[in-house]
């Protein structure tokens, strides 16, 4: 059984993103193709699920033959309130690229499926962003709580129990960076792409380790030379964080894993490193022999990821650990020393329902780990996930707001807050991602990635590397500048071109030659 496929004509490029984001919001179970005037499929496909018309002072749409129109938009002030309308959907002057222009689309295209389909979106019309970025932004500007829902709510008609969340989480992050060197520091990232095998639900740049094991040797070297330039690069920066992700990075042996942190720790400036994770992850690539190595290296936080505590689900997603190991890997992990153990679940896995999810959640409580990071589950075009869903339906992929529920419930009962929220593109019940934390236990490295406040040099295959610059303007007002450099995904290309890797360090935090030898 496929996704059914839609198609929704639009007479304007630039709409693209939001258009699919929305549609695909609101029928999850079809996969929606949007054309534009310059694809060959505009003029010949004619079987239509929905078809857009943009016009300066007036949109169409039709949704399954049926037309909605606008002619005006609500001119709202900048706390959301109602302010009036406007002659039109822009000003004379504006254009189709307007921000009130593509705001006021978002909202008349949300409120045309809110009353096609009867149905209503947690996160209401907001695409492509964070939502908590929003709330910590106008924290920032000194805005108060009833300011930021009467915004959330009436920009972009999120729930006020969303709203509230993104609230609560945008006060804990502010909390958490107060102490950070923000434009003199920086954080590291070290991507170690390898995994005992590649799950169902998984897009991630990640390889087998039995089929690369010959190229890991080199590329612990490669990691190191990267190192070794970007010390040289950041040598006058203080380093606040250090994470090791992947893929798993405890696919290393304890000797290339001592090799790496060894020489980490010869190059960089530890003494100002608040947080220093790895991704230790699946429970099958877990040994007493790593951990000792992390723990001697002064690694403060590791991940011991179950996903799910039901074994047929983890047999079927292809995590090969058994919930039995999970338990040994944890425990082993207490009994090493580490006070800081996160676990990663998966809402909305195929099959599972609320009695899975809370099942889950209560064998996760016996062991009592110090954070918790909930996913609902995510389908990416390019994983194993999006074909079996071909064969089998979306259906079985269920994630509702009990099961949210179940899981906050759960983190609570463990003593944790919400400190650092995310959303993706088609994430089942068109949910959300949310770490939880014991106070004392907040995850510095995700608030930073999610906030977008800090540098962060990015070292491994396919890993992506952020410049964060802040200037003034003459009437007082800041800017922020993100620019980012990518490494190459595959293995084998990025050890082959490492020079060219290190090159684009270069290039973007502006030192034009290593000082390192």
């Amino acid at each position: 059984m496929a996704y059914e496929i839609c198609y929704v004509k639009i007479d304007r490029e630039n709409f693209e993103y939001d258009v699919n984001a929305l549609f695909k919001a609101f029928y999850p179970d079809r996969s929606i193709k949007v054309l534009v005037p310059e694809s060959r499929a505009y003029a010949e496909t004619n079987n239509l699920f929905g078809e857009i018309r943009f016009g300066a002072r007036s949109i169409r749409m039709w949704i399954e033959n049926k037309e909605y129109e606008w002619q005006s938009m609500p001119d709202r002030t900048e706390n959301g309130a109602d302010g009036g309308e406007t002659e039109g959907l822009c000003e004379e002057r504006g254009t189709f690229a307007d921000k009130r222009y593509r705001e006021g689309f978002k909202q008349f295209l949300y409120q045309c499926l809110k009353q096609h389909t009867h149905r209503e979106l947690p996160w209401g019309n907001l695409t492509g962003i964070r939502p908590t970025k929003i709330a910590y932004g106008m924290l920032e500007e000194g805005k108060c709580e009833e300011e930021i829902l009467a915004f959330y709510r009436k920009k972009h008609f999120v729930s006020e129990e969303k709203s509230r969340l993104s609230i609560d989480i945008a006060k804990r992050e502010r909390a958490l960076l107060s102490g950070l060197h923000y434009e003199q520091g920086y954080s590291l990232y070290l991507g170690i792409p390898f995994c005992p095998t590649t799950c169902l639900y998984c897009s991630f740049t990640s390889y087998p380790i039995a089929g690369f094991r010959r190229l890991v040797e080199r590329y612990v070297d490669c990691l190191i030379r990267e190192m070794e330039v970007v010390s040289a690069l950041c040598a006058e920066k203080t380093l606040d964080s250090v994470y090791i992700g992947g893929g798993t990075p405890t696919t290393l042996e304890p000797e290339q894993m001592d090799r790496l942190l060894t020489r980490l720790r010869e190059l960089f400036d530890f003494s100002q490193v608040k947080e220093f994770t790895v991704e230790a992850g699946r429970a099958d690539s877990i040994t007493e022999d790593k951990l000792r190595v992390l723990y001697r290296h002064g690694v403060s936080r590791i991940s011991v990821n179950p996903q799910t505590m039901k074994q047929k689900t983890l047999d079927l997603i292809g995590r090969q650990a058994s919930v039995e190991q999970v338990y040994a890997a944890y425990e082993l992990a207490r009994k090493v020393g580490f006070t800081n153990i996160n676990m990663d679940l998966i809402l909305g896995l195929p099959g599972e329902g609320p009695e899975d999810v809370q099942q889950t959640i209560d064998r996760v409580a016996e062991l009592g780990p110090d954070s918790l990071t909930v996913h609902s589950l995510a389908v990416k075009r390019a994983s194993r996930l999006n074909r079996w869903i071909q064969e089998n339906g979306v259906s079985l992929l269920n994630n509702t707001e009990e099961t949210m529920r179940i899981a906050a419930e759960g983190a609570d009962r463990l003593g944790m807050k919400p400190y650092y929220l995310y959303r993706q593109k088609n994430m089942s019940g068109n949910f959300e991602n949310v770490g939880y934390a014991l106070p004392d236990k907040y995850g510095l490295y995700n608030v930073l990635m999610m906030e977008e406040v800090q540098s962060i040099v990015a070292l491994g295959a396919g890993s992506i590397s952020k410049r964060v610059s802040r200037s003034a303007a003459e009437d007082g007002s800041e800017s922020t500048l993100i620019e980012r450099s990518e490494n190459i995904k595959d293995v084998t290309l990025y050890v082959q071109n490492i020079d060219e890797m290190t090159e684009r360090k270069r290039a973007l935090f502006g030192i034009k030659e290593c000082m390192c030898q």
